[in-house]
């Protein structure tokens, strides 16, 4: 069935496709080739348009309203530098799997291909990091194209989307309907597993002496975390989690065993190394994870469930392979177990590498350290608020220091790895999140990579806690520059060239505060927390030189693995 038909120019119609698909809030910024859009959009009152200031904030905050809420996040940009601005955005929400539909303006359609005034191709730039993309040719294909597109982009594996729109479809009229729904060839998710399969990694339970359940972030994608508490509680299952996957298994919880991979603990990883049964729930056996594919595991049967087949077999051959929704396929495992499974002595082996060597940091010196600070963002949230983080040190120490017991409280740039994540990503979030706070933690560095989005906060009065980790240095290479580079720490000091953050804050027009001794925590947090009308920020000098352990260095096996400094320096 399709709707009546009615008379409509393409902006027109435009705004009509996002009203069906029911967009809230759209990240943009305007140009000459989406004038007429944003003509339109000013009689519009069914969405919130949200200003920023450069177009890779755009995209960030649309990451950041997507993986907070679970909907698709939608930009808007004009052609050209406005097209790729969204690049790096669109590339980080393909290697994290986020539905984002990306409307970039572009050219009159007979200017295509004659190095127009903004011309740029950005379907062939994005081709190789989007899950599709689309350049409208006809007003009459604006319809079906951009419901196909949150489709794509809101099914099987999410991913970002983007819809090419040259300037002439825009302003052209054609009858429009939209369809109730599409049927695409060759696309077809497979959400329920192959019941023999099924069987197959049930028994596998049942028979093994030493299961682990490594979780990714398909898990919370897919909705899926109630299934998987119920498989782990019932059957007293060992849980470790990837970066995305924290939040999906409360980390509060005894059979949480925290992150696994290169910063992941030591029972963790331990336990990794020694299972003889490994089921991988929405995750892809990336190299931070793996380290050295060839030992990773080495003596499990590995089990991999992911709704993406290519996903499968890709980084780390597995035994048996299940193609579905880890939603339903978890749900459908635990049907096949009718007693709980029991495993006393794997436990005991656990928890004795859990004591062995815990999660620890110098805390008597006086001196301020970043564990110290997330450890005291989670006392004072207790764990109910949604964390969005920059990449680097303060990443690790906070995937590590603060125990998230809720899916969609981590928020950050995973595969990519993109430094300038967190400033955006928190603006979006926030926008997606009203019940509970939102804190954006950065290093001093990374902050200052998309820092005009400080605008954007202010303009919006969101109460966002901006925490910047000021260290002085780009920490994390400063770290691998010392254990892998000679000490030679080639361009990575800040101390000379970092801004006074309090007064830059000031002059975007937040309230800011200023930290150097653990004694100063408590009480700031506590002056910053009752500020809710607009953005704080509170910038924490701590400790130049420490580094993030345990460490398993890149490409190498769980028995490389670093768990303390051997010098003096920390």
């Amino acid at each position: 069935m399709k709707k009546a038909k009615r008379f409509m120019t393409g902006a027109e119609i435009f705004f009509e496709c996002l009203r069906y698909e029911k967009v809230k809030h759209i990240f943009g910024y305007p140009g000459g080739a989406v004038l007429k859009l944003y003509e339109q959009l000013y009689d519009v009152d069914f969405l919130e348009h949200i200003l920023v200031r450069h177009e890779q904030g755009a995209t960030h905050a649309a990451e950041g309203y997507a993986k907070a809420t679970g909907k698709v996040g939608v930009v808007l940009v004009t052609s050209g530098p406005g097209a790729t601005n969204t690049v790096t955005g669109i590339a980080d929400a393909y290697m994290d799997s986020v539905p984002l539909v990306v409307f970039t303006g572009q050219v009159a359609s007979h200017l295509i291909g004659n190095d127009a005034f903004q011309e740029a191709d950005i379907v062939g730039i994005t081709r190789p990091i989007t899950k599709h993309n689309f350049l409208v040719r006809d007003v009459k294909e604006l319809a079906i194209t951009i419901k196909q597109a949150f489709y794509i982009a809101s099914t099987g594996r999410p991913g970002p989307v983007l819809v090419d729109l040259p300037k002439d479809v825009i302003n052209s009229s054609c009858d429009f309907e939209y369809p109730e729904e599409i049927d695409l060839k060759g696309y077809k998710p497979v959400y329920f597993g192959h019941q023999n399969q099924i069987k197959k990694a049930a028994e596998m339970l049942k028979k093994a002496k030493k299961p682990l359940l490594y979780v990714g972030g398909g898990v919370i994608m897919s909705g899926g975390t109630n299934e998987l508490a119920i498989l782990a509680k019932e059957n007293n299952l060992p849980v470790t989690m990837t970066l995305q996957g924290l939040g999906s298994f409360s980390g509060i919880e005894d059979q949480s065993l925290g992150m696994l991979g290169m910063h992941g603990t030591y029972c963790a990883n331990m336990a990794v190394n020694n299972c003889d049964l490994l089921i991988a729930l929405g995750a892809r056996f990336d190299d931070r994870v793996t380290g050295n594919p060839d030992t990773f595991a080495k003596d499990a049967y590995k089990i991999h469930v992911d709704i993406d087949p290519t996903a499968i077999d890709k980084n780390v051959t597995v035994d048996l392979p299940i193609v579905g929704d880890v939603k339903h396929v978890l749900a459908e495992i635990a049907s096949e177990l009718s007693e709980p499974l029991k495993y006393d002595e794997w436990w005991d082996q656990i928890n004795s590498w859990k004591d062995e060597c815990p999660l620890l940091y110098e805390d008597n010196d006086g001196r301020l350290r970043t564990e110290f600070v997330i450890e005291s963002l989670f006392n004072k949230t207790k764990g109910n608020a949604v964390i969005v983080s920059d990449v680097g040190q303060h990443q690790m120490w906070t995937a590590q220091y603060f125990n998230f017991t809720n899916p969609r409280s981590f928020i950050t740039s995973g595969g990519l790895g993109t430094m300038g994540f967190s400033v955006p990503a928190s603006i979006g979030a926030s926008f997606g999140v009203k019940d509970k706070p939102v804190i954006s933690i950065n290093g001093d560095g990374g902050f200052q990579m998309n820092i005009q989005e400080l605008v954007t906060a202010v303009a919006y009065k969101l109460p966002i806690k901006f925490v910047v980790i000021n260290n002085s240095f780009l920490g994390m290479v400063r770290q691998w520059q010392e254990l892998f580079h000679l000490e030679k720490y080639s361009f990575t000091d800040l101390s000379a060239s970092n801004p006074d953050f309090v007064k830059v804050a000031e002059a975007f027009g937040l309230k800011a505060f200023l930290v150097e001794s653990p004694k100063e925590m408590k009480s700031t947090l506590d002056k910053a927390f009752e500020i809710n009308n607009g953005p704080v920020l509170i910038e924490c000098r701590v400790v130049q030189e420490d580094m993030v352990f345990p460490m398993i260095p890149p490409g190498a096996s769980v028995e490389s693995m670093i768990v303390k400094r051997l010098n003096s320096k920390q």
